[in-house]
């Protein structure tokens, strides 16, 4: 893939009950399922219009249900090492899937995890979309050290801090890609101890009021209601069936 050391470029859902999860996220999101010929396992693509923006696939490990998300690099092996080196813990070593790429699977020092991958495709990814319907349009890390994780992802991935907004417990530092004049994501400390570690991705839809009734009625469960964020739009976070964590957004 063409794009930028650095850039979010895929996001997989691991289920306890695949079958259930897609007709869940293809009632809430509107994304269109498409099988993927050729993988190992069970594995089906989640479509928002032309673009692929993840997967869906029976989880193998002991984690429950969960979404991670890959994030593009020059170097699989070198960034593992390098990764290996500031404290972070491999959990799938480097590894080559014809015809898709070479990926590893990691927890970083305070044990979010994620995958880092090279795509074998000549094509961008366009998974991430700061305001594209059906994609990816945010991409937040609750820590139990945010500085310690800034300082990790700034040298691993390059990410430059965009600008922070004060909350009771810590800041909310956004964070971009070098090559992009736009904020990713961010970093934030946790606002309780007993909250978990990692990363939460957002996906855009078009109306917050719709959706957030819509994930109580397809049997999830809303962890808030919707409030305004920085730059107007309204999200919240919620939980699906199977107990993956995830957000939505729209436009206020």
């Amino acid at each position: 893939m063409t794009n930028p050391h650095g850039s979010w470029i895929w996001y997989e859902l691991l289920t306890s009950d695949a079958d259930a999860a897609l007709d869940f996220y293809t009632q809430l999101v509107g994304w269109t399922p498409s099988k993927f010929e050729g993988a190992p396992s069970d594995y089906t693509i989640l479509n928002a219009g032309d673009d692929g923006i993840g997967g869906v696939m029976p989880n193998p490990m002991p984690t429950g249900s969960i979404w991670l998300g890959y994030v593009g690099v020059d170097d699989v092996d070198a960034s593992v090492a390098q990764m290996e080196r500031l404290g972070a813990t491999v959990h799938m070593p480097a590894t080559t899937m014809e015809g898709v790429g070479r990926m590893a699977m990691l927890a970083d020092p305070q044990g979010a995890m994620l995958y880092v991958m090279r795509g074998s495709s000549p094509e961008s990814s366009n998974a991430f979309g700061r305001t594209a319907m059906g994609k990816v349009s945010w991409n937040e890390l609750q820590t139990g050290d945010d500085a310690a994780a800034l300082d990790f992802y700034g040298e691993v991935f390059g990410w430059q801090p965009d600008g922070a907004m004060p909350m009771p417990w810590g800041n909310y530092s956004f964070l971009r890609v070098p090559a992009d004049e736009l904020a990713f994501g961010a970093v934030m400390p946790r606002e309780k101890p007993d909250q978990p570690i990692g990363w939460t991705f957002y996906f855009r839809v078009s109306d917050i009021k719709a959706a957030h009734a819509k994930v109580k009625e397809l049997g999830g469960t809303t962890l808030s209601d919707p409030m305004e964020v920085p730059g107007g739009d309204h999200a919240f976070h919620a939980v699906d069936p199977q107990g993956a964590s995830f957000g939505l957004v729209a436009p206020g």
